[in-house]
This record gives C-alpha cells, structure tokens and sequence, in this order.
C-alpha cells in the first residue's frame, strides 16, 4: 500500500511539473515579434533618413555648381 501511495504521489508530482505554458510562450513570441518590428521599423526609418540627406547633399552640390558656373559665366562674359 505504501508503494501504491508512494507511486501516486510522484505521478502527482509529475503531472504539476507538466503545467502548461502556452500562455507564456505566447507572450514571449509576441515580445519577440514586437522587438523585430521595432529593429525593422528602425533600420527603415535609419535608411529614409540616409536617403533624404543623400538628397540633399546633392542639391546643395547642383546649386553651388549652378552658382559657379553663373559666375564663372558672368566673369568670362566681362572680359
């Protein structure tokens, strides 16, 4: 009878140790998930950021070689 007990007993523990954990598993998947977004939704912002100084730098060079070459035309026209 006392192994029956004994036997009963480590089932029992047995079985609470097999709690589920989807819940938990859950709401790592989802904190992962989130965490991606933000890393992706970063590098995308970091590129649009990168893209629209390119931009500018280069109207800035158009404008200055514009500006150059007015001049430069302005003085050969003078002599």
């Amino acid at each position: 009878m006392k192994k029956v007990a004994l036997t009963v007993a480590v089932l029992a523990l047995g079985l609470a140790a097999c709690e589920d954990n989807a819940a938990d598993n859950a709401t790592s998947t989802l904190n992962t998930v989130e965490t991606e977004a933000n890393a992706d939704t970063a590098a995308a912002a970091n590129t649009v950021d990168n893209a629209l100084e390119a931009t500018d730098n280069a109207v800035d060079n158009a404008v200055v070689t514009d500006n150059e070459a007015a001049a430069n035309a302005t003085a050969n026209n003078a002599m």
